[in-house]
């Protein structure tokens, strides 16, 4: 839970994690909509996934014993080489080094190193490996990860604090506000998206499930797609839905836009109350489709981006209620 994300968000999802998954075992037999439903909001939904995916290759595989070997443990779904000796090194006090982004800043400022880190990544793995204690790699591991965490920040790092300022020769050389360097990034892209909430004249409200192998696998969503050069976001709506569900549409009135940011892009989306023409709905790019109504929503997982679009739905749900009693 905490790769890409911090401690103090992390904390009632783990709370939450194991309140419903106690064991592994437990968590190897949830169903896997169960599963993305308690991740629900914590976003990055691949590790919800391979952690479900772990469990059950530990009960298959090892007898539901979390392993004890590095070559057993890299082997699991979602788990590489950082995340394997944290794990090994915390739980068991093996001496296995570890390299996520504290450590690797501080290693970068330990030897002033040139390059970026990204392309530094073997060297770094061997003095990780060099440094590490013997006796306590435990101890010395998690030292090292608040080390960076706590004193060797990012930005203004406080050099007169560290343990390590008389053996730095990013701090002797007076470049530790300059390291590690960077990479040079390209303009996140920017995606403008269509996205229908559909209602039958029973009042249903159409959601469909993404494919399990792609972006947010598995979760709900109100179905779209990006508009193109020239498109309108009205026509983008009606011809996704006919391309996606087969399924012809009328785009009635705008419930909210949403701004959204993921890892590698930003989006937009425009929202729209759309009413069903003719059609029966079919899964041809997505994994299935249903008919729910606002209360059933609930019941689904849905991107973090999407439960505003349900909230905004249910708001104006009411007050139309209410300007039809009165």
């Amino acid at each position: 839970m905490l790769q890409q994300t911090q401690v103090k968000t992390v904390i009632p999802y783990y709370t939450r994690w194991l309140t419903q998954f106690p064991s592994l075992a437990v968590l190897a037999a949830a169903d896997l909509q169960k599963v993305l439903k308690v991740w629900q909001g914590l976003g990055y939904y691949s590790r919800a996934r391979n952690l479900h995916k772990a469990s059950q290759k530990i009960v298959e595989e090892f007898g539901g014993v979390f392993p004890q070997s590095l070559e057993d443990v890299i082997k699991l779904p979602g788990v590489g080489r950082t995340t394997a000796g944290g794990i090994l090194s915390a739980a068991f006090n093996q001496r296995v080094p570890i390299l996520d982004g504290n450590v690797k800043r501080v290693l970068a400022r330990l030897m002033a190193l040139e390059i970026p880190p990204e392309k530094a990544l073997n060297t770094l793995w061997l003095l990780s490996e060099t440094l590490l204690d013997d006796k306590n790699p435990r101890d010395f591991n998690q030292a090292l990860m608040d080390l960076g965490a706590t004193v060797c920040t990012p930005k203004n790092p406080m050099c007169l604090l560290c343990p390590w300022r008389d053996y730095c020769y990013g701090y002797l050389l007076g470049l530790q506000g300059e390291l590690p360097m960077g990479v040079e990034s390209n303009p996140i892209p920017h995606k403008m998206i269509g996205v229908a909430v559909i209602w039958n004249e029973e009042g249903l409200v159409l959601i469909d499930k993404r494919k399990a192998d792609g972006l947010l696998g598995g979760l709900w969503e109100f179905p779209g797609g990006k508009v193109e050069p020239g498109e309108t976001v009205e026509a983008c709506i009606q011809r996704e839905i006919q391309e996606e569900l087969g399924i012809e549409i009328e785009v009635r009135d705008r419930v909210i836009t949403i701004d959204h940011a993921y890892s590698h892009f930003k989006v937009t989306l425009n929202v729209f109350n759309c009413g069903l023409i003719r059609g029966e709905p079919s899964a041809i790019e997505c994994d299935e489709v249903r008919w729910v109504t606002l209360e059933e929503i609930e019941q689904f997982p849905f991107p973090k981006a999407n439960e505003k679009i349900i909230d905004a739905i249910k708001i104006c749900h009411k007050v139309k209620a209410r300007g039809n009693s009165s």
